[in-house]
């Protein structure tokens, strides 16, 4: 894809689901991928598998509540590869399912933390490294959550609305310095996440197909097509945008 080949990219959440389909995104086009993640053996992976199809990729334990660790993961990126043109900050977790008079304050700082505070900890990193090189691209992951309401998932929709608060924050604060930062919305997307909520409550999960006009999931590699669309050169002019990847069903 246009501008991709010869990047360097940082990716958290990059063992598994779609973090580790957009680090092999990245490292098809010709990037070479910094895969971020507190999950070791899932990231070691992610890595082997880029490497096994002649892809460039390092591997960093990194848990992105901690802005030491990520600071590390970026510094990794800069010094393994020479700088940072794009970053897809995207780990994190659904919490635990109840209302909202429920909600457990562990579980509600637990989620803030790792899904809105860890895409913070990424932007104050990567963005004074991307600068030093003269601009770059950046891809949040929020989700359909973070521009509709569901019901029982407090945290987690609080949490994606935020990043999407924060993406459009800086995409005005460094637009003018060739620095581009936009968001992805995924809708149900076939991933360890998803699977999870699958086994616990599968009726539920058969109604939220049945609700998508495209009648299934998605699929990992589908956003990281759209990550990889939204860091290339074909987006020049996008930026502060939420894309919605979700099959049609926030569209009703």
């Amino acid at each position: 894809m246009n501008g991709l080949n010869d990047g360097v990219a940082i990716v958290t959440g990059g063992g598994s689901g779609i973090g580790r389909a957009t680090a092999a995104r990245f490292a098809t086009e010709g990037t070479s991928v910094v895969v971020a993640d507190v999950d070791v053996e899932g990231g070691e992976e992610t890595v082997s598998r880029i490497e096994a199809d002649g892809g460039e990729a390092t591997f960093v334990e990194c848990d992105v509540t901690d802005g030491d660790e990520v600071a590390a993961a970026v510094e990794t990126a800069v010094d393994s590869y020479g700088g940072l043109d794009f970053a897809f900050n995207n780990a994190g977790i659904e919490g635990e399912s109840a209302p909202s008079s429920e909600q457990s304050l562990s579980n509600w700082n637990r989620v803030i933390e790792i899904n809105l505070s860890g895409v913070f900890h990424g932007l104050r990193e990567e963005i004074p490294a991307m600068l030093e090189d003269g601009g770059g691209a950046i891809v949040n992951t929020a989700s359909i959550a973070g521009i509709l309401g569901f019901p029982n998932l407090t945290p987690y929709v609080a949490s994606k609305h935020g990043v999407v608060g924060l993406t459009k924050t800086a995409a005005i604060e460094f637009g003018a310095e060739d620095l581009r930062v936009n968001a992805v919305c995924p809708g149900v997307i076939e991933t360890p996440m998803v699977e999870r909520s699958q086994e616990e409550n599968p009726e539920s999960m058969e109604q939220t197909i049945a609700a998508t006009p495209m009648d299934r999931l998605g699929q990992p590699e589908e956003i990281a097509g759209a990550v990889a669309w939204l860091c290339s050169d074909d987006a020049s002019f996008v930026t502060g945008e939420s894309l919605v990847v979700d099959g049609g069903f926030s569209v009703q």
